[in-house]
């Protein structure tokens, strides 16, 4: 039995969203046709546009499907907040929209986001999946005015593609220390597709993505001089296809080549492994995570790379439908096995669909926690969804109590019991206090900005390669108290999501670091000299100790 705390004795988060002028509220344009893809947006992202060392927020907007001609109706943009520092008066972080001053306000049906400097050019830019035509934001720095504004630089750049995508990930695939994208597509998805479906009363309602049998493959593109080559066809990734949902790279199996895990909906996940220059091959059901424990397909959402054991290597978790469970794969040699009984939270995740998701050690006590956003795909009746909405579901916190076990922290850590038809979230701190606060996007609803209340030990650090870029994808491993703890330094996690880069650590009782290890996306293993606690430090690849 899972442990359920009657009352958490204080609040882990506080909803600050609207006293912080963070004001986005989703439109999925649902008007009675239940059209599939008007169940499953919207995304955020979490970046530093402007270079001042402060997390900014990037909501992605559904707004109006086109019809069947291929007409769509104006739809609200998507949304950039620029993060102003902490308000003296508040004492809270403050927020201002910026979307129409530096020009990221698409308007088609957007779905996810991924962010990253992919031109090497020392500032992020911004990918936008949508139905239809994705966008590539070139962040163009500041202008005479000192205004940081970007471009669309789509049509140029190799990166058009007409289906519906959902997460997207920036990455280097081939080791050029380029970035190359990838991008998980769901159904071939048309007006004209569209058929009546019902839910468990009898009621019309959203249709699994299995009647539509239109699965469609993902796509990759490499990073080439001047813009994107699609590389679909050449790195094998087009040998399968499935609902894709959640995307998360990491170098699983330590050779220093980065593979890419796709939560898939309905149909077996794909791990794809990375063979050298270019190409994949799944190895999802030989290793072990395509399908769980007894062999069957699970509805894939959000996914996670994360070493939950602490033992040096990465495991996976992912969020899944109602009636089956989110999973855990514990990874032994590159091997992985369902281990999702042993975590505790299988009962409390049956109930309801988890969306997107994160692991961060929330309280500081130096095990990890999990947050997960819920929110059901088919209306369904219980005594805790709200009544106006019928897909709404409370999100839940789990509390790590050390290894694999957690417990179920009652109202997800906050003062009161809440719900709502939770889709994209995105993770990290946006005051610079040392905890892990929570941004996530609620369908037709209000976004929510969770701060974290938390007080304690801690360390961070932000990861650059020897040009001095953001390095995705490094393994971090902290000594203290005679323990090390192992964290991934990577944005591309969750559902629809992309968080921030940098390691957080909690230290617990002890603040006192004793070593410092990192494992580069190249598989060198790197030792940095001990450094204090309780701020960020930037590790940059060749300075550490061992540097001649």
């Amino acid at each position: 039995m899972v442990a359920v705390q009657d009352q958490a004795p204080a609040p882990w988060f506080t909803d600050i969203g609207e006293a912080a002028g963070f004001s986005f509220s989703h439109v999925s344009g649902a008007r009675g046709e239940y059209w599939f893809p008007e169940i499953m947006g919207g995304g955020v992202g979490l970046l530093d546009y402007d270079g001042d060392g402060l997390l900014d927020i990037y909501c992605v907007q559904s707004g109006y499907l086109p019809d069947a001609e291929g007409n769509q109706p104006d739809s609200p943009p998507n949304q950039l907040f620029r993060n102003l520092g902490i308000d003296q008066e508040t004492g809270l972080p403050h927020f201002e929209d910026v979307t129409e001053l530096v020009g990221v306000g698409d308007t088609k049906y957007g779905m996810g986001v991924a962010c990253g400097d992919y031109d090497r050019d020392g500032d992020m830019d911004l990918f936008v999946t949508n139905v239809g035509v994705n966008v590539l934001y070139r962040n163009e720095g500041p202008d005479k005015q000192g205004v940081v504004r970007f471009k669309d630089i789509t049509k140029n750049s190799g990166t058009e593609d007409v289906r519906w995508a959902t997460s997207a990930a920036f990455l280097d695939v081939d080791g050029d220390r380029d970035l190359d994208l990838y991008v998980v597509n769901n159904l071939l998805w048309h007006a004209s597709t569209e058929t009546a479906c019902f839910n468990y009363f009898s009621e019309r309602d959203y249709c699994s993505p299995n009647n539509y049998n239109a699965a469609s493959p993902d796509a990759l593109f490499i990073k080439g001089r001047t813009r994107f080559q699609d590389w679909t066809p050449t790195s094998g990734l087009d040998a399968a296809f499935g609902n894709g949902l959640g995307v998360a790279p990491a170098d699983y199996d330590q050779d220093g080549k980065v593979d890419i895990y796709v939560a898939n909906d309905a149909t077996p996940n794909n791990l794809w492994h990375n063979k050298g220059r270019g190409k994949y091959i799944d190895k999802g059901l030989l290793l072990g995570c395509a399908v769980n424990g007894n062999g069957t397909p699970e509805a894939g959402m959000g996914v996670q790379w994360v070493d939950v054991d602490q033992d040096g290597d990465l495991d996976l978790f992912m969020t899944h439908l109602r009636r089956e469970t989110n999973t855990f794969y514990m990874n032994r040699r590159g091997r992985f096995t369902d281990k999702t009984n042993a975590t505790g939270m299988n009962a409390t995740s049956l109930k309801y669909t988890g969306f997107g998701m994160g692991f961060h050690d929330y309280d500081l006590d130096g095990h990890l926690d999990l947050y997960v956003v819920n929110g059901a795909v088919q209306a369904w009746r219980q005594e805790e969804i709200f009544a106006e909405d019928p897909y709404a579901e409370p999100n839940h916190l789990f509390r790590g109590m050390g290894g694999i076990r957690f417990e179920t922290i009652a109202n997800g850590g906050e003062t009161e019991h809440t719900a709502g038809t939770s889709r994209g979230a995105a993770f990290g701190d946006l005051d610079n206090d040392g905890d892990v606060d929570v941004v996530y996007v609620d369908r037709d609803g209000r976004a929510k900005l969770l701060l974290n209340n938390a007080t304690g030990h801690w360390i961070g650090f932000r990861m650059l390669d020897k040009r001095g870029d953001e390095v995705p994808g490094a393994m971090i491993g902290v000594t203290h108290g005679g323990k090390t703890i192992w964290r991934l330094a990577d944005p591309a996690y969750s559902y629809l999501a992309s968080n921030d880069p940098r390691a957080h650590f909690g230290l617990g009782a002890s603040d006192e670091i004793e070593a410092i290890s990192v494992r580069w996306p190249s598989s060198k293993i790197e030792e940095f000299a001990p450094l204090a606690s309780g701020a960020y430090h930037v590790l940059r690849e060749g300075h550490g100790l061992d540097h001649k």
